[in-house]
């Protein structure tokens, strides 16, 4: 097995010199750098990662847990996510917790042992806030609140909700369906909840309630139940006309199968119904016809997480401003200016915009 020790005598160099090159520390002149990669791939010498990494007290690996990767939203969020990271050197383990009965309790185990870097949090968790912090390693909560001293990410959802509510009530919404995961993520007497994507549904409700437009939550089940939201979908177009819904609202799932059920059933799109859609993923591309739909950015959302970790891997946790690109000040100030739905000061959310389709009348 080739080691160093031949690399520097096929080099002509000492050890010392052709561990600076493996990584990447010190000053080597570039001629002496170019001979030590020559001797390396002329002896096809492949660099030990797991002894450099614990020398260096990284693992340069992160783990990614989310609750599911066949959802659409989760799928492109893993995948941009990963790219992101490559791009700064850290590799990525993947858990879906839907498909791994102990996959959260693993990676926080193998965080602990500084198998890992950090943790980037994205399903739900069952553990207490003080869990949380008392790993003292980087741990980044995504799209939800894992307590205080956890820094987490996401998508500015009140500002979804008041964007869906402005667009429906000026196109004339009588009667507004709202398909989306088990009720039980609410908290009725508490809008503080650790699941920030139902805001866009509580803001939705009260602004269509302050005009008098009816507004119906049906629930489709976990997350990953596909089946759950083909059943929540044919349950809308199978009522009654005078209790009929003319316009709703779900995710890029759900709003697909209502166009595709629409179609089915011969009900105009979107003059006897309007379908917004809320993620933007490449499903909603797919749907049959172009979805309105509220669209998060993706790119920002990966971007911040992968540089709020950066700062958390480096030493630099007291600095808890994340760069959002030319949308940061937007990001910031939303803070701010949602506090009656629950907005932390530890959660640095991203604009989400929204894109007109041809499902709704405007």
């Amino acid at each position: 097995m080739v080691g160093m020790r031949d690399v520097a005598k096929q080099a002509g160099v000492s050890l010392s010199t052709v561990s600076l090159v493996v990584n990447g520390t010190g000053y080597v002149s570039d001629d002496m750098r170019d001979r030590v990669q020559r001797a390396m791939e002329s002896l096809h010498y492949v660099p030990n990662d797991l002894a450099r990494n614990f020398s260096q007290n990284r693992a340069n690996t992160i783990g990614i847990i989310v609750p599911t990767i066949r959802h659409p939203f989760f799928a492109t969020l893993t995948a941009d996510l990963q790219h992101v990271l490559a791009g700064k050197g850290l590799q990525t383990l993947l858990c879906s917790t839907a498909d791994a009965a102990h996959g959260e309790a693993a990676y926080v185990d193998m965080l602990r042992r500084r198998l890992m870097d950090g943790i980037v949090m994205g399903a739900h968790t069952e553990h207490a806030p003080d869990y949380w912090t008392s790993i003292h390693r980087p741990v980044i909560a995504f799209d939800r609140t894992l307590g205080e001293g956890i820094p987490s990410i996401g998508s500015d959802h009140v500002q979804g909700g008041r964007m869906i509510a402005d667009l429906l009530i000026r196109t004339g919404a009588r009667h507004v369906a709202v398909i989306g995961g088990p009720h039980t993520q609410f908290k009725e007497d508490d809008v503080r909840t650790t699941f920030p994507t139902v805001r866009y549904h509580l803001v939705l409700e009260h602004e269509l309630a302050k005009v008098g437009v009816r507004y119906e939550y049906i629930e489709a089940g976990e997350v990953m139940d596909f089946s759950g939201y083909a059943a929540a979908v044919r349950s809308v177009f199978d009522r009654a006309s005078d209790d009929a819904a003319d316009a709703v609202v779900s995710s890029d799932i759900g709003a697909a199968l209502c166009v595709r059920e629409a179609i089915r059933r011969g009900v105009n799109v979107p003059d006897d119904m309007q379908i917004v859609a809320y993620d933007g993923t490449y499903l909603a591309d797919m749907a049959g016809m172009p979805l309105t739909v509220v669209r998060q950015d993706f790119q920002a959302l990966t971007s911040s997480v992968a540089d709020c970790m950066m700062r958390l891997i480096d030493g630099r946790a007291g600095d808890d401003s994340v760069d959002d690109g030319d949308d940061s000040g937007d990001a910031v100030s939303a803070v701010s200016s949602h506090g009656a739905f629950g907005i932390g000061e530890a959660e640095h959310l991203i604009p989400v915009s929204l894109i007109a389709g041809a499902t709704t009348r405007e």
